[in-house]
């Protein structure tokens, strides 16, 4: 199976080595050569600079691990050559050629799965499960918060440089944080409604916002918010989903679930044992694999990713007007 990578930063890195962890050699790489990182790791795979020669090669599946802007211009294509695609969240920037990259899909056959991880974390499975079972009734409200600090996160380069942080390149923190609006979207459903507050109040010196109060409203009645921000030290990432008959909290630096019903108390469900943030990505991608295989549908598929896109974009719209966005 030849398989593409277009994109070699940090996470087109990661899925290089989760790939070879998995047993797959058969690598190309499409390369801007753009990338900040040391070059040692990527010596002695077959490059090419053009999409147009990559897909020449005839592979089965593409990774698309470039800058959010960019996503597009590699999937369409390579969905009308028939690659299956590892599409890296938020899809893109914008809703426009969303439409041709369905179009695309079906007339290549191929299918895509976008790069929501956090779809494969064990605990955040078992709260989708929890939830599902109706183990603290009919949800109410839902609280997500993920605070980090933009500039720890790759100090080998000048984050102000860096994607999340560039308008163009389709950064600001509700598109490249946009985790929980896929994770709320799978795990409670449908949402009607957003409002939204943003802005740059930290002093990371970017010209995208940095923090968002995000408010949903969802079909099934219950209420949600979520937090968002680039300044947090230590960061933080925790949801908490109100019920009929309790209450579930998750926190993603343990990865302990804890659920509260009024006939048990407290009961702490930890994580298995020896996971690590790797773990996600490297599920992510033997579930790809299966995904092009035929063996099983995408977790996330092309529809969940954009519905994650048009809530995120909803957020900017309500930021910007002052105003509740329907949907």
């Amino acid at each position: 199976m030849t398989i593409l990578i277009a994109g070699l930063g940090s996470i087109g890195r990661r899925h290089l080595r989760n790939l070879l962890a998995l047993g797959e050699k058969d690598l190309l790489l499409l390369r801007s050569h753009h990338s900040t990182l040391p070059e040692a790791e990527l010596e002695g795979w077959p490059v090419e600079t053009e999409l147009e020669r990559a897909l020449q090669h005839k592979p089965e599946a593409v990774i698309i691990s470039n800058p959010t802007a960019l996503h597009l211009a590699i999937a369409i294509p390579a969905a009308e050559a028939g690659c299956h695609l590892l599409l890296e969240k938020p899809i893109a920037d914008t809703t426009e050629g969303i439409e041709a990259l369905r179009a695309a899909l079906l007339k290549g056959g191929g299918k895509a799965l976008v790069g929501y991880h956090f779809r494969f974390h064990p605990g955040l499975q078992r709260v989708a499960e929890l939830v599902g079972a109706g183990r603290i009734g009919r949800p109410l409200s839902a609280r997500a918060h993920w605070g980090e600090y933009l500039p720890g996160w790759h100090p080998w380069e000048d984050y102000r440089q860096g994607y999340s942080a560039r308008k163009d390149l389709g950064g600001g923190v509700i598109l490249t944080l946009s985790h929980p609006l896929d994770y709320l979207h799978w795990i409670l459903g449908e949402v009607r409604a957003v409002w939204a507050f943003s802005g740059q109040l930290g002093d990371l010196e970017i010209q995208v916002e940095d923090t968002a109060e995000i408010g949903l409203r969802f079909e099934n009645g219950a209420l949600g918010s979520l937090h968002l921000d680039y300044n947090q030290r230590p960061p933080t990432h925790t949801l908490e989903i109100a019920g009929t008959l309790g209450t579930i909290r998750w926190d993603n630096a343990d990865g302990v679930v804890n659920v509260f019903t009024e006939a048990q108390g407290w009961e702490r469900l930890p994580g298995p044992e020896g996971f690590e943030r790797n773990h996600l990505f490297l599920e992510e991608m033997r579930h790809f694999l299966e995904v092009v295989r035929g063996q099983a549908e995408p977790a996330c598929s092309l529809e969940d990713g954009y519905q994650a896109l048009r809530l995120a974009l909803a957020a900017h719209r309500s930021a910007q007007q002052e105003a509740l966005v329907t949907l």
